[in-house]
């Protein structure tokens, strides 16, 4: 953990100055905390790491921040980009289950969004083969916002109210939710943004 708090400040310090980058996206609707979102098409680096997903994002991020730093070919250097987003690979769940994000022996997908600017076209590539590259398409996503603690209790408590929300709506929703983190782990717990996303059809 020393370890990631460190590389993520020597990543985010540069920036501490500014706005650090996001996809842009444009509110659809809203109501009793969520926000149905719509996003055009963005690059992402991605990798695949095992469980639980408490791990998941210590193992992901020095795979990820090494690509965006340098390990590429051309050796160029990227801004660090919001959020990081994690969720459970591969997808298998009834719209009802229930869903955890510290089952024992999943696996996970975490991401990096890249720079706008960049494209799969001219993206540097990956000098590990476990950094790939990704277009997400264009997409509506039902999101909620919370802050406190990444813990599982807090993911929990706002993926429920995000779902109950949907379903009362009539809205069905596609796929596992998406754990996205836009915050480095030494901001203090009351002002980190976190967010659910739940892809809609």
């Amino acid at each position: 953990m020393k370890r990631l708090l460190s590389l993520f400040a020597l990543l985010v310090s540069p920036l501490a100055s500014h706005a650090i980058e996001e996809p842009a996206y444009a509110v659809e609707r809203e109501w009793a905390g969520v926000e149905i979102r719509t996003y055009q098409p963005y690059v992402v680096a991605e990798v695949v790491v095992p469980g639980p997903a408490d791990q998941a994002s210590s193992e992901a991020f020095p795979i990820l921040a090494g690509y965006i730093f340098g390990k590429n070919q051309g050796e160029r250097r990227m801004a660090m980009t919001a959020p990081v987003t994690q969720a459970a690979e591969p997808v298998k769940m009834a719209m009802t289950a229930p869903v955890t994000q510290s089952a024992q022996g999943s696996e996970f997908r975490v991401q990096f969004v890249l720079p706008s600017g960049i494209t799969l076209a001219n993206a540097p590539l990956p000098e590990d083969a476990r950094v790939q590259l990704r277009e997400v398409p264009a997409s509506r996503v039902a999101v909620i916002r919370y802050s406190g603690l990444w813990s599982q209790s807090n993911y929990d408590e706002h993926l429920a109210l995000l779902q109950t929300a949907l379903r009362e709506a009539q809205q069905p929703w596609v796929g596992e939710p998406v754990l996205s983190r836009y915050n480095p782990p030494f901001t203090p717990w009351f002002l980190r943004r976190n967010e659910i996303w739940l892809n809609l059809p």
